[in-house]
């Protein structure tokens, strides 16, 4: 086991972190590995394929596969370490079996680094993979091919995301530009709506571990827990307690596959080198019956834990995390219920580089999209009004970032811009003679008006122009709501959120159908074009997934340390700006998915450039074309050669 010293790093504040990045440049960067002798004796035609490294740096160099570094990227293998300056980052214990895979046998069960038949006649002879593998060499472009006639013979799209997370787990580069090159197609196997099925079945689907589990059994351990994970490096971790999964409520242990298919996003769409993604879960009970009942369950088979006994874990494992892996990893919180989601962002916002993508990452996509149809229907953000159905982490993030928006266009106070906004909940109309019994989260939205109980009266009374599901109801979105809607809206707008497609609050063809084709409509799950009256309608998808990869990376390559609401809007701005005319024609309000690199791009140049103005970014000075920069640190799915 091989043990570096590194002096230490505690200055936090921007010229101490710059700082010490000068001085980790000069340090030699050396992988820390546990190794195993092998005997000189033996012949290189008997070595088991299994070779592991002798214990000294000059063979653990000479034996390890070599890569040829990608000419084109500034950054080899995706974003670079910026964690090089912090010391909770130093003198960190190992696994003491973790080792680095030299050859063989090995090599081909290692998803970093197996090709699979695209293993060149040369690497095969200098990796010991002859008889290993066929005799035929294929390259990427055609596994590629190979993969999407096998993945398109599938009828079950939960077959197609077990074969997706099959082909992840043996070789990873190959999953990843199957995913990018094929994006519009299997962004709906590995993310919404597959993924919700995935997660309720994930105890009878689960094969191997894709992330740390962390449950109520690791209390006082979790430090322990995370030095476990092999990768040192970790810049995003996205966690879950799998309370509020989708629309599909209590899952427990089992959200894991939400985390799992973030990460794989972060990466095909934001160019995140996979290494330095974490999924985790937070195991603390689940108060779904038919899961503890489950003889396939994975979690603990308790109830939930709640009060001083969650926060101290969860406390725990912020800390935890930060003495591991530094300040700035960004840490993702992803599918908490209500009641945790508001008080967990506002207790660690201040402290640590957090996000919550249900509350933050949904009202930035839903921002851009509604900024975008201005160019459908005209006018400003400020001259809408706006009608909510849910009033929970999606519903209340919109709003406050519509009317943060609005604040900065108007310079109206938030305060004033909020009433252009209205709100139902479970007990109708958000009104203030319900005030003392509401949720602090939903106060702000208590206007002046007569209790309604109903959706559609709430409707007939507030004439919005804009109307927004997120309640993880379906079937809301009646239509004698969306008829109310067209009949003082030329052109309603119209936002059906809930995930996955059977919790939408309504389809694309009843939006179209109900509005006599004048609605503009986006949806939380994809639907298919809808053929009206002789006219194809294209819906968008307001996908978070236009926003978290891009606002990953700017936060990223800026070395930024909080997330403000600043950094939200440019993200959405940053969105909207990327829908062309040609788009519009279409009655598209958010851009196609193919173009997601460059879109993330975009959107991480705002976003970064957004941390470098607010004076929270680390990474000094700022890169002159933040663009070309961020594009240049995005991770590449190619193959490389090794020699």
């Amino acid at each position: 086991m091989f043990s570096l010293n590194g002096s230490s790093c505690t200055n936090n504040s921007v010229s101490g972190v710059s700082r010490c990045l000068t001085q980790s440049r000069k340090r030699m960067s050396v992988p820390m590995v546990a190794v195993a002798s092998v005997s000189s004796n033996v012949k290189p035609g008997e070595r088991h394929a299994s070779v592991l490294m002798e214990n000294t740096l000059k063979e653990m160099k000479e034996s390890a596969p070599v890569i040829e570094k990608d000419s084109k990227s500034a950054v080899s293998g995706g974003v670079g370490d910026v964690y090089g300056e912090d010391s909770a980052t130093e003198d960190q214990t190992i696994t003491p079996w973790t080792h680095s895979v030299a050859s063989g046998y090995s090599l081909l069960r290692d998803p970093n680094y197996n090709k699979g038949l695209a293993f060149s006649e040369k690497e095969r002879d200098s990796h010991y993979l002859r008889g290993l593998l066929p005799p035929v060499v294929v390259d990427q472009e055609l596994q590629v091919e190979k993969l999407m006639k096998n993945l398109r013979q599938y009828d079950v799209p939960l077959q197609r995301y077990i074969a997706m997370m099959d082909l992840q787990e043996r070789n990873e580069r190959l999953f990843y530009k199957l995913l990018m090159e094929n994006v519009e197609e299997l962004l709906p196997v590995v993310y919404t709506p597959t993924v919700g099925e995935a997660c309720q079945k994930y105890g009878s689907i689960f094969r191997r571990p894709q992330g740390l589990f962390i449950s109520l059994k690791e209390k006082g351990k979790i430090l322990e827990v995370l030095k476990n994970w092999p990768e040192k490096k970790i810049q995003v971790i996205v966690v879950t307690d799998g309370e509020r999964i989708l629309g599909l409520g209590d899952l427990g242990c089992q959200g894991m596959g939400i985390p799992v298919g973030k990460l794989s996003l972060y990466t095909a769409l934001g160019g995140v080198r996979p290494s330095a993604c974490l999924p985790i879960t937070i195991d603390v009970g689940t108060n779904n019956e038919k899961l503890l009942k489950d003889e396939f369950y994975i979690g603990l088979r308790q109830r939930r834990a709640r009060g001083q006994e969650y926060a101290e874990l969860l406390d725990e494992f912020m800390s935890a995390v930060k003495q591991n892996y530094g300040e700035k990893v960004l840490i993702q919180f992803e599918d908490f219920a209500n009641h945790n989601a508001f008080d967990l962002l506002a207790k660690y916002g201040t402290n640590h580089l957090v996000f919550n993508d249900d509350i933050q990452g949904t009202a930035s996509v839903v921002l851009a999209g509604l900024m975008s149809a201005l160019n459908l229907v005209g006018g400003t953000l400020a001259e809408n009004t706006f009608l909510f159905l849910g009033a929970g982490e999606a519903g209340s993030g919109i709003a406050e970032l519509i009317a943060l928006e609005m604040s900065k266009q108007t310079g109206a106070p938030p305060e004033e811009t909020r009433k252009k906004i209205w709100m139902v909940d479970s007990k109708g109309l958000i009104v203030r003679s319900r005030m003392a019994s509401l949720q602090h989260f939903k106060r702000p939205w208590a206007h002046d008006h007569e209790p309604v109980k109903e959706l559609v009266n709430a409707v007939k009374s507030i004439k919005p122009t804009v109307l927004i599901g997120s309640s993880g109801a379906g079937k809301t979105f009646t239509k004698e709501v969306v008829q109310a809607m067209a009949t003082f809206n030329e052109k309603p707008i119209i936002f059906a959120l809930s995930n996955p497609t059977s919790q939408s609050e309504c389809t694309a063809e009843e939006a179209y159908t109900w509005s006599n084709g004048r609605a503009i409509f986006a949806s939380g799950s994809p639907f298919a074009p809808v053929e009206y009256k002789g006219k194809v309608f294209v819906s968008g998808q307001a996908n978070n997934a236009y926003i978290f990869p891009g606002l990953g990376l700017g936060l990223l390559i800026s070395g930024a340390i909080r997330v403000h609401d600043d950094i939200l809007l440019a993200a959405s701005e940053a969105l909207a700006a990327e829908v062309s005319q040609e788009n519009f024609e279409k009655g598209l309000i958010y851009p196609p998915f193919s173009n997601i690199r460059k879109i993330s791009a975009h959107i991480a140049a705002k976003v970064a450039a957004k941390a470098y103005e607010l004076g929270l970014a680390t990474r000094l000075p700022q890169p002159e074309n933040l663009v070309a920069y961020a594009e240049s640190c995005m991770y590449s799915p190619s193959y490389r050669s090794y020699r």
